[in-house]
C-alpha cells in the first residue's frame, strides 16, 4: 500500500491506499445533482490525460495544439492542467486544510475552478483540489508536483485482477435503488459505444439477444444506423469465452488495476474489441437475481417477507450520458479518419 506525502514538508496527506484503475465515470456526472464518492475507500487512481485548468480555447490552440492534448477534434476548450493527477476518496484525505478563497463553485459545493484548494497543514504548500459540487463525484485530486508516493509499510491484498470480475459485489446495477438509471451506467455507456462507432467505421451493428440487447439497444440504435450487413457484437473475457463463429466485435471488460481491455488468448491483434466497465461488463455476464419474488406458486403458510418492494424501474430506456460519448470520441486519434471525422461534425446523436 501507498501513503502520499507533502513534497514541500514530507507531512503525510492520505490514509494508506492501494492502487485502482481510473473509474470510465470520473468526469461525468449527473447535471443538479449531488453525488456520492468516486473512490472507494481505501483506494486512488491516476489520471494519465491532462485534466482541470488552465483551460485554452481551441480557436486559440488549433489544431496541432490540441492534439498536443491528446484532443483530435474541434471542441470549446482544452484542458492544459497537470496530467498523472491522483484521485482519491475525501475521507482519505490527511492534514489538509481549505484555501477559502478557492473555494468557488456552481450552486452547491466546491468546483475546482480556480485551481487548487486544499493545503498542506504542516507547511501551507498547495497539494490538492476538493471537488463536490452538484454533478461531480466527490474527489480530492493530488497534483503529481505537489506530493510524493512513499511505500505506507503496510500490507496490502493481492491487486485487483480479472478474478475481482467473478465476485457478485464487483457487479453495477444498471438501476439505483431510487428506480432511476445508474449514472456509472450512463456513463460506461457512453464511453463504450464511442468505441463502438470508432470501429463499426459506419456500418451498422447486431447485438448479442439478452441483456447486451435490452440495455444497450436503445443507445446503439440512437447513435449507429440501421439496415442490413450489420456487424456482429458479442460478449467475451474471462472465465466467458468468445462466442462461435466469432463475432466482428467483442464486448470486453477493463482491468480492474490497469484499465486496459481484455483480450482473448492467442489471437489479441486480431480481434477487436470494444471495453466496458469492468462492473457492468460483469453485470452484463452474471446479471444474477432480478426480481425478488418467487418465479411461480406463492409463499409457503406462515412465512413473512423481510425484505423491502423493489423499486419501479425508470420510464424511458437507458440513454449514455452524451458528454461522455464526446470526450471519448474526440480522444481517439481514429478521429483523423475522414468518416469519423464527418460523423462528429455532422452532430453525433439520433440521425
Amino acid at each position: 500500500m501507498d501513503v502520499f506525502t507533502c513534497a514541500g514538508c514530507g507531512a503525510e496527506l492520505t490514509a494508506p491506499l492501494s492502487r485502482v484503475a481510473l473509474p470510465v465515470h470520473t468526469h461525468h456526472g449527473g447535471w443538479e445533482e449531488l453525488h456520492p464518492p468516486l473512490m472507494e475507500p481505501g483506494t486512488y487512481a491516476v489520471d494519465p490525460q491532462p485534466s482541470g485548468p488552465p483551460w485554452r480555447l481551441w480557436d486559440e490552440i488549433g489544431e496541432a495544439g490540441a492534439a498536443g492534448q491528446g484532443v483530435y477534434a474541434p471542441v470549446y476548450s482544452v484542458s492544459f492542467g497537470a496530467r498523472d493527477r491522483i484521485v482519491i476518496a475525501p475521507g482519505d484525505s490527511r492534514g489538509m486544510a481549505l484555501v477559502l478563497d478557492k473555494c468557488e463553485g456552481y450552486c452547491r459545493g466546491v468546483d475546482g475552478r480556480a485551481g487548487p484548494n486544499l493545503a498542506c497543514v504542516a507547511c501551507g504548500r498547495a497539494v490538492a483540489t476538493r471537488m463536490d459540487d452538484c454533478g461531480l463525484w466527490q474527489t480530492v485530486w493530488l497534483e503529481p508536483d505537489a506530493v510524493h508516493r512513499l511505500p505506507s509499510g503496510l500490507r496490502a491484498g493481492p491487486p485487483p485482477d480479472w478474478a475481482d470480475l467473478e465476485h457478485p459485489e464487483h457487479r453495477v446495477p444498471p438501476v439505483d435503488p431510487d428506480g432511476w438509471w445508474s449514472r456509472r451506467w450512463e456513463a460506461a455507456v457512453g464511453v463504450a459505444l464511442a468505441h463502438l462507432v470508432a470501429v463499426s467505421e459506419g456500418c451498422p451493428v447486431r447485438l448479442p439477444a439478452g441483456p447486451v440487447a435490452e440495455l444497450l439497444g436503445a443507445a446503439v440504435s440512437r447513435y449507429l444506423p440501421a439496415g442490413p450487413a450489420a456487424k456482429s457484437v458479442g460478449l467475451a473475457g474471462p472465465g466467458v469465452p468468445a462466442p462461435r463463429p466469432r463475432p466482428d466485435v467483442l464486448l470486453v471488460p477493463r482491468h480492474p488495476l490497469t484499465g486496459e481491455p481484455w483480450r482473448p488468448p492467442g489471437d489479441e491483434e486480431a480481434v477487436v474489441v470494444v471495453p466496458l466497465d469492468s462492473g457492468v461488463w460483469a453485470y452484463l455476464v452474471h446479471p444474477g437475481e432480478t426480481s425478488p419474488l418467487p418465479a411461480t406458486g406463492r409463499l409457503p403458510e406462515g412465512v413473512l417477507r423481510d425484505d423491502y418492494a423493489s423499486a419501479p424501474g425508470p420510464w424511458y430506456p437507458l440513454l449514455p450520458h452524451h458528454r461522455a460519448f464526446t470526450d471519448t470520441l474526440v480522444r481517439m486519434p481514429a478521429m483523423r479518419s475522414p468518416w469519423l471525422r464527418a460523423y462528429y461534425e455532422q452532430g453525433p446523436g439520433p440521425h
